[in-house]
């Protein structure tokens, strides 16, 4: 994973929570699972792969396995309170960057910002290309209503349906963010 990545899922991750703040002016526990994640990714990036200018190209903490009970991991604390502290502010550093960066972004499109919520309200899923439709402030065409053969329309080709279904929805599972813990 190349620094730029971690930067840019960790900013991703706390997208939902700071859209909580510019929206709705308030915080909530819904962003308890990207918070976590985001911590332990910048906790790695500091700690095991040298991804700090600050505190440079040093992996800290002495990790090990034991085998008691299933799999436990020990990491033991190889270095100062000192640098204990300075990790613990470059972790803050990171998260609080990548904070505003996401900050920013969604201040800059909040426009967009609510017309992406408005439509998934309508439509309940959104593809790439409502996305990209979205973002370049294009409207999305109507919905097709599910029963338009009741409503006297002429039903559509069956190959015209499955594409139009295919294309308005996300896969039945979309790709998670790798997870830093299993990495």
């Amino acid at each position: 994973m190349s620094k730029d990545w971690c930067l840019d899922t960790i900013t991703q991750s706390l997208g939902g929570r700071v859209a909580e703040q510019v929206v709705l002016n308030r915080m909530g526990s819904g962003a308890q699972a990207d918070i976590d994640m985001a911590s332990k990714l910048v906790r790695r990036m500091v700690t095991q792969w040298g991804m700090s200018e600050r505190l440079g190209p040093i992996s800290f903490g002495e990790r090990e396995e034991a085998i008691f009970l299933g799999r436990e991991i020990q990491q033991h604390q190889d270095y100062s309170e000192k640098t204990a502290e300075q990790i613990d502010e470059e972790v803050r550093r990171i998260i609080t960057d990548c904070y505003e960066r996401a900050k920013n972004i969604l201040e800059d499109k909040v426009d967009v910002l609510h017309k992406m919520a408005q439509a998934l309200l309508e439509r309940e899923t959104l593809d790439r290309e409502d996305i990209d439709l979205l973002l370049k402030g294009a409207e999305l065409p109507p919905v097709k209503k599910k029963h338009a053969a009741a409503a006297g329309d002429k039903p559509a080709a069956p190959e015209k349906e499955k594409a139009s279904e295919a294309r308005t929805q996300f896969p039945a599972k979309p790709q998670p963010l790798p997870n830093p813990d299993t990495t």
